[in-house]
């Protein structure tokens, strides 16, 4: 990941994974998931994950220049004097987003058939994605929305979430996350879920991957990278093993991939995040900070995966783990355009117009949620399952 990596105007942006409460997913340890069981109520994995996208909209919102600058009429920077350091560490949200995506997922697809993993996953994603795909395009279509919109054809592209492979114009700025978790989920479905997870299975791939993308990292093949990810393989493993640790605590081997994903991850991410010696840059964040708070993002889930924070384990956490997803689909583009409205046109001051659009943004996604996700999910994911 580069500084552009997580703007909208990068050439590769979490996709969140489904809340952790999945109703038709097994439950680990071998049994089903009940409605109070511990793999259908991580409830504190829904507010982790939420944590995270917030996360990530302090960043598109305080912690970056560019388009954000036009919404502000001047750059954040000047906007959030001191906001604007600690903002910067926002775009680590993302890689937050892949630890969790590994545990849910690595759960998700435990003793699932291949054609109920992939309905799954599909009607998670679509329903929300297509509805934020049309919902932007309209609006930037709109006559006083300054903000430049893709083509016609190019918006139709996107309905595929293949716009990136084929060279299109994105309509969302965080769509290149879903990109990678498309490519993760494929990688998991084929070696772990296609022949049936097993602890043995899931150790092998993880060990494979890891080694597997570290080759490719020292070869420069771009199709070796492509589909390994070398930059991003460590914190999917890293959420694997930690859902292996969930299953079972004293398990040497998970924690091993817990620790491989951790260190190899963290080198990735100081490589491409930390900027100290850029002097141009919008805010520096130093190696130190970036390490710290990709520690701080295993250790969240690993505490959530040894069962640490009971205390937290609120109903209300699932509403916000529903939130997550379309909240993260819409923030960054919409954002501008409340951003723009709030604070030069109605000239509401900048700490309240911040403020107001974190909110009117989770609005937004609760509507999503209860008129996009909540009728159609269920439907997709039963239509693709007959199939």
């Amino acid at each position: 990941m580069t500084e552009t990596v997580v703007s909208s105007t990068s050439k590769a942006a979490l996709a969140a994974p489904a809340p952790v409460h999945e109703p038709d997913g097994p439950g680990g340890r071998g049994g089903p998931a009940g409605p109070g069981g511990p793999e259908g109520r991580l409830r504190a994995l829904d507010g982790l994950r939420l944590v995270a996208a917030l996360m990530v909209a302090v960043y598109h919102y305080a912690g970056r220049d560019g388009e954000v600058s036009r919404a502000w009429g001047t750059s954040p920077r000047l906007q959030f004097p001191t906001l604007h350091t600690f903002a910067a560490y926002g775009c680590l949200g993302v890689q937050v987003f892949f630890v969790i995506s590994g545990f849910v997922i690595c759960m998700s697809g435990w003793g699932r058939p291949l054609r109920s993993f992939a309905a799954s996953r599909v009607s998670r994603l679509m329903p929300a994605y297509w509805a934020a795909v049309l919902l932007v395009t309209a609006v930037f279509a709109l006559p006083p929305v300054v903000f430049e919109a893709v083509s016609p054809s190019d918006a139709l592209v996107n309905l595929t979430l293949l716009q990136q492979p084929l060279g299109v114009d994105r309509v969302l700025g965080v769509c290149w996350t879903l990109w990678a978790e498309i490519r993760f989920y494929a990688l998991f479905a084929l070696c772990v879920v296609l022949p049936g997870a097993s602890r043995r299975r899931v150790v092998v791939f993880c060990a494979g991957w890891t080694t597997a993308a570290a080759v490719a990292q020292a070869t420069h093949e771009p199709l070796l990278d492509l589909v390994l990810m070398p930059a991003y393989a460590p914190f999917f493993v890293g959420g694997v093993g930690l859902y292996l640790v969930h299953r079972d605590r004293r398990d040497a081997y998970a924690w091993g991939i817990v620790a491989a994903g951790f260190l190899i991850g963290q080198h990735y991410a100081v490589r491409e995040l930390s900027n100290v010696s850029d002097p141009n840059a919008f805010a520096h964040r130093t190696s130190l900070g970036v390490i710290l708070v990709v520690a701080l993002g295993f250790a969240a889930v690993g505490a959530i995966a040894l069962g640490r924070p009971d205390r937290a384990n609120r109903r209300w956490l699932t509403v916000a783990g529903t939130l997550t997803y379309p909240f993260y689909l819409v923030h960054e583009h919409l954002g501008w355009v409340v951003i723009r409205f709030l604070h030069r046109g109605l000239r509401v001051p900048s700490a309240a117009t911040f403020a107001l659009t974190l909110v009117s943004m989770l609005l937004l996604a609760l509507l999503l949620n209860r008129f996009v996700e909540k009728p159609l999910s269920p439907r997709l994911r039963r239509a693709l399952s007959r199939v």
